[in-house]
């Protein structure tokens, strides 16, 4: 099963959902805005990506946080902060079996979709 994690109203995640709808992709889209994440997730999603990756630090989200949650930034804080606020969670988050594919290029989803 294929699952896309994001925000229903995100460019990126249209672009995405779009791709896939093309493609005869069948898939489960998980919204952030509606229904969370859980810790489970996203601390897998961080241990394979890493957090760095999963972190959105180029949303308005993350961008409006003070210079102390900013500050000594760590893959604990950092998931406590996408916890907290999942809109700077990276978008789209694609879980596709095993494989976890975070952003959209459309080269990596031709691999991985054939």
């Amino acid at each position: 099963m294929t699952t896309i994690y994001g925000i229903k109203a995100c460019d990126t995640m249209k672009k995405a959902r779009t791709w896939l709808d093309e493609h005869g992709v069948k898939y489960q889209f998980h919204d952030y805005k509606v229904s969370g994440i859980d810790r489970e997730h996203l601390e897998a999603w961080c241990k394979k990506a890493g957090w760095e990756t999963i972190l959105n630090r180029a949303g308005t989200t993350f961008r409006k946080l003070s210079d102390d949650q900013k500050a000594d930034l760590n893959e604990r804080k950092a998931i406590a902060l996408m916890l907290e606020q999942p809109s700077m969670i990276k978008r789209p988050v694609l879980e596709k079996g095993a494989r976890l594919l975070v952003g959209f290029k459309p080269a990596e989803y031709r691999a991985a979709f054939g």
